[in-house]
C-alpha cells in the first residue's frame, strides 16, 4: 500500500463516485437535450431531468451527510482520546477551542508533532490545512470514509 500523505489522502469510492454519479451526470445531459429536441414529449423529458437531478442531489447528499457526520464523532472522540493518553487530563477545554477541521487535520500528526502542531493551532490559530501541510512524518489514516 502506498504511503499516505498530504497529496494522497482524499479517498475516494469507485462505484459511486466513478461510475454512478457520472452515468447520473450524463443522463442528466441527455434529459436537458432532449427538452430543446424532442418537441412532442417535452414535458416528459423535463420530468425526467428533475427526477435524475433529484436522484443525484439525494445519492450526494444522504451518503455524504451521514458517513460524514459518524466519521465527524469518531474523529472527536479519537482526539479526546489522545489528548488525554499524551497529556493525562480531559481535553474539554482545549476541545472547545479548536474548530473541527484542526482537530481532524492534527490525526495525522505522530505524537511527537502532535504536542507542536496542537501548541500552534491553539496559540497561532493555523487552519487544518496549515497543519497538514506542517507534518513532516505522516501518519496515515487509511479507514477514513
Amino acid at each position: 500500500m502506498e504511503n499516505q500523505n498530504y497529496k494522497n489522502h482524499r479517498k475516494f469510492y469507485t462505484p459511486h463516485h466513478f461510475i454512478y454519479l457520472p452515468l447520473l451526470i450524463i443522463m442528466e445531459f441527455f434529459g436537458i437535450s432532449q427538452i430543446f429536441n424532442d418537441k412532442g414529449n417535452k414535458q416528459v423529458w423535463i420530468l425526467f431531468s428533475i427526477v435524475i437531478f433529484l436522484l443525484f442531489y439525494l445519492a450526494i447528499m444522504v451518503r455524504q451527510h451521514y458517513a460524514l457526520g459518524i466519521q465527524n464523532r469518531l474523529v472527536r472522540l479519537e482526539f479526546k482520546q489522545r489528548y488525554f493518553e499524551i497529556f493525562g487530563q480531559r481535553s474539554d477545554e482545549v476541545d472547545e477551542k479548536l474548530t473541527f477541521d484542526q482537530i481532524a487535520a492534527l490525526r495525522f500528526a505522530y505524537d511527537d508533532e502532535f504536542r507542536e502542531l496542537l501548541y500552534k493551532a491553539l496559540h497561532e490559530n493555523i487552519s487544518g490545512n496549515e497543519i497538514k501541510k506542517s507534518i513532516k512524518n505522516w501518519r496515515a489514516d487509511h479507514y477514513r470514509i
